[in-house]
């Protein structure tokens, strides 16, 4: 039998990583893609795997394609999963998620870890550990929103976080993520994503008791940092040195100088709108 979960899978031209993702997931009893009319075999390769496609138009700056998923989609269970086509989950997926559905005892949703690859190899040291809170009952979770602004170019979401009424736990489980298979692809993600974090004022959102560990203290890291001038080089620091990415080798090093440029970049952009904006209130 089939675990009672309903997996959900955010897709847009995706057929050279959903095969792998959905042939991760043939435990779950539904599986539900998302997709926003792709014009490659997306689709098709959605259907081979027993998925059932749905095709989402963002008609405004929210809900995005997760969030909408989650409010319109009449899912048959209550216990939803949430993964991207570029991830790929364990041997092992099935069993933990079936300990961890029979054992909830009032726990509303679980955190899971995942491991970047880069360069041809997982980073066992940079930005790992790496948790997202992935299974949840559907109904008690929902996606914090961050700005009001749509400048990203894209209908899904980027870093919000699930928010999850009541208790969360961890599962011994990590994703393998692939987001990043050349080196073009992270440029061009990190410029959509830089577009999109120079619009967030950080300091002026709230502290959320829902964001917990690891994410909770990071999400207060990125407000205090956000406008000093530093934070490139802060960036390199923690992922090079603070999570040991140096083991990872030349991967590690260069992952960690990528995301420095994605800091100097986001601050280039938001120096540059707010020089915008005061040239615009001067006139």
């Amino acid at each position: 039998m089939k675990l009672p979960v309903s997996i959900i899978v955010p897709v847009k031209n995706e057929e050279h990583n959903l095969g792998r993702c959905l042939a991760s997931a043939q435990w779950a009893g539904e599986i539900i893609v998302v997709d926003s009319h792709s014009t490659d075999a997306t689709a098709g390769i959605a259907r081979d795997f027993g998925g059932e496609v749905v095709q989402f138009d963002l008609s405004g700056p929210f809900p995005k394609k997760k969030e909408w998923a989650l409010r319109t989609l009449k899912l048959q269970y209550e216990w939803v999963f949430l993964i991207d086509a570029d991830e790929e989950l364990p041997a092992e997926a099935e069993a933990v998620i079936a300990g961890a559905i029979q054992h909830s005892k009032g726990i509303n949703g679980y955190w899971v870890n995942r491991r970047f690859w880069f360069l041809g190899r997982p980073l066992d040291h940079a930005y790992f550990p790496n948790w997202n809170l992935r299974l949840f009952r559907h109904r008690l979770g929902r996606f914090e929103r961050l700005t009001a602004q749509d400048v990203d170019g894209s209908d899904v979401e980027v870093h919000e976080h699930v928010l999850v009424e009541g208790r969360t736990s961890y599962l011994h489980l990590v994703l393998e993520h692939y987001a990043y298979p050349t080196v073009d692809a992270f440029l061009q993600k990190h410029h959509r994503y830089a577009n999109w974090e120079a619009t967030i004022d950080w300091g002026a959102i709230p502290h959320n008791p829902m964001l917990r560990g690891r994410v909770g203290w990071r999400r207060r890291l990125r407000r205090w940092s956000q406008r000093l001038p530093f934070r490139p080089w802060s960036r390199f620091a923690y992922i090079y040195l603070w999570q040991r990415g140096f083991l990872d080798g030349a991967a590690g090093y260069y992952f960690a100088r990528l995301h420095a440029y994605y800091e100097f970049l986001s601050s280039l952009k938001r120096f540059e709108r707010d020089l915008h904006a005061h040239r615009h209130l001067g006139n």
